[in-house]
């Protein structure tokens, strides 16, 4: 005998089965839209690159300020920028010889925000488990 009894009620089930809408697929213009979504999160997925929207949420930075700030080179630094640029989050300034950089985006902190209430949501869970 399977899931399901008689013969009308396996053609009922499938009859209702029917009728359910269809399921979206990721193709298309979804696809589309989760990709690049995707690439600005990849872009936020480093802690390099979490401390630099981090201080340059307060002000306007050269470059070779933050890399001095981050403990690397210039060319390391700047070619997290760049991702950071890439991704719509940063832009630049040239200034002579030094290269200045502002948030663009200050709702890349929304997304910091949200990874810290994970955090502490996860945190607060194992020490109740802990504690129980």
């Amino acid at each position: 005998m399977g899931c399901v009894g008689p013969l009308s009620e396996r053609l009922n089930l499938l009859g209702h089965l029917a009728k359910i809408p269809s399921v979206k697929k990721l193709e298309g213009q979804t696809r589309r839209r989760l990709e690049a979504q995707a690439r600005v999160i990849k872009a936020l997925a480093h802690p390099t690159r979490l401390f630099l929207i981090e201080e340059l949420c307060k002000e306007e930075r050269c470059v070779c300020d933050l890399a001095e700030m981050v403990g690397s080179d210039i060319s390391t630094v700047s070619k997290h920028l760049s991702l950071l640029r890439q991704a719509g989050i940063v832009q630049d300034d040239k200034r002579g010889k030094k290269v200045f950089y502002r948030l663009r985006m200050s709702c890349a902190l929304d997304f910091t925000s949200c990874a810290n209430a994970i955090l502490e949501e996860t945190s607060r869970r194992r020490l109740e488990a802990i504690a129980s």
